[in-house]
């Protein structure tokens, strides 16, 4: 389980006051960076992150530093 950050601020982060996203579409642009990195890693024949990290908390951490932002279709 994912405690920091929040689901709440990822979704607050990843929308506008204007427009803003629901939990599946965070959900969806998370888990689409996730099997992106796991690609690269697969691809540098990287094994692991450093210091144990999971794939999915890298990609929240990347959407919560505006890395990573919602397209709207």
């Amino acid at each position: 389980m994912i405690n920091e950050p929040s689901v709440d601020a990822l979704v607050r982060k990843l929308g506008t006051e204007e427009e803003p996203v629901s939990r599946y579409e965070l959900c969806v642009v998370v888990s689409k960076r996730t099997r992106q990195i796991i690609e690269q890693m697969q691809a540098q024949g990287v094994s692991e992150l450093p210091n144990k990290q999971k794939e999915l908390v890298l990609a929240c951490r990347e959407v919560m530093s505006g890395k990573i932002v919602g397209a709207r279709d």
